[in-house]
């Protein structure tokens, strides 16, 4: 929701898109409106997504009625405040042409000073969480995201103080400030891409690096495994003996490979004598590769969590 809302709102202000599609709507500038309608939606379920994987008392299921209240009032105070503005050719400079009136100013101010609180409590969550986090990858993920809503907040100032300098008429002052946001928007983006880009990519590549190693080790594991198991083969999962388990990954058969070995050794103890040094040294390498949480687990507070939200030991 956050992408594709937040990818519209900023495809929207592209120059040719805008001028094409407010002509279609009367050149009233409605869809400088549309787009910050948008922007804000936008911001409000990305701040959601980071605070649920940055707080883990954020409940994942529970509707956010007061922040889905304080928004709809947002939107409401966009539309009346857009409704008072007097626009009337298409502009791509909406707040430049038009930022002299109060109705503008105060129109900018409703949607700027809510993301603005929307990122300072984002990006205060980020850096109060980030040292809890389980893996390396993440406690960086969030202090970047720290940062670039840091910068988002002034960029917010920025733009604040702008309307306030466009309403006194001092515009070399408002030119001045306007490098300030230039220079801001840039770093916060850069930031928050990088932050919010960084987990999945790790993930990515932990998820090939473990895929790798798993199918290294369920060949070293068959090994033992036929020599514990071709005596008791009603410990085996599959009575013709096929390892080759379908459609299920291989983490999982080198679970179901250790068990069985684990149970044909309880039922017959002398089959220990089967197994030399490489074999025990297999044996405690898958048990260790098991051992570790998978990359598809969120790590989050010190805890392992399955997809859906459930803790697992």
């Amino acid at each position: 929701m956050a992408a594709v809302t937040i990818a519209s709102a900023l495809t929207l202000n592209i120059d040719p898109v805008y001028m094409a599609g407010d002509s279609l709507l009367g050149h009233r500038n409605v869809l400088d409106l549309i787009a910050n309608i948008l922007m804000v939606v936008g911001i409000y379920f990305l701040s959601r997504a980071i605070l649920r994987a940055a707080d883990s008392r954020e409940p994942s299921a529970q509707p956010d009625h007061f922040g889905l209240a304080v928004l709809v009032l947002v939107i409401i105070g966009l539309i009346a405040s857009f409704a008072t503005v007097s626009a009337p050719y298409s502009s791509t400079s909406f707040m430049k042409d038009f930022g002299d009136q109060w109705s503008a100013a105060i129109y900018s101010a409703v949607q700027i000073g809510y993301i603005g609180v929307v990122v300072g409590i984002t990006g205060y969550t980020c850096f109060r969480f980030r040292g809890d986090m389980f893996r390396p990858y993440f406690r960086i993920a969030f202090t970047l995201i720290g940062i670039g809503c840091s910068l988002a907040i002034v960029v917010v100032l920025a733009v604040l103080g702008m309307d306030v300098l466009h309403l006194q008429g001092d515009l070399p002052g408002m030119n001045a400030l306007s490098l300030v946001y230039d220079s801001a928007v840039v770093g916060a983006m850069a930031f928050l891409c990088a932050g919010l880009a960084l987990p999945p990519t790790a993930r990515r590549i932990s998820r090939r690096r473990e895929a790798k190693t798993e199918a290294a080790l369920v060949d070293m594991l068959s090994d033992v495994w036929e020599k514990t198991t071709d005596a008791k083969r009603e410990v085996r999962l599959l009575p013709n003996g096929n390892i080759e388990y379908q459609r299920d990954s291989a983490r999982w058969r080198l679970h179901r490979m250790l068990v069985e070995i684990q149970d044909a050794l309880l039922l017959e103890p002398m089959l220990l004598s089967v197994l030399d040094d490489r074999d025990h040294h297999v044996l405690d390498s898958v048990e260790a590769h098991l051992a570790t949480p998978p990359s598809w687990k969120e790590d989050r507070m010190g805890h392992h969590y399955v997809e859906g939200g459930k803790e697992v030991t």
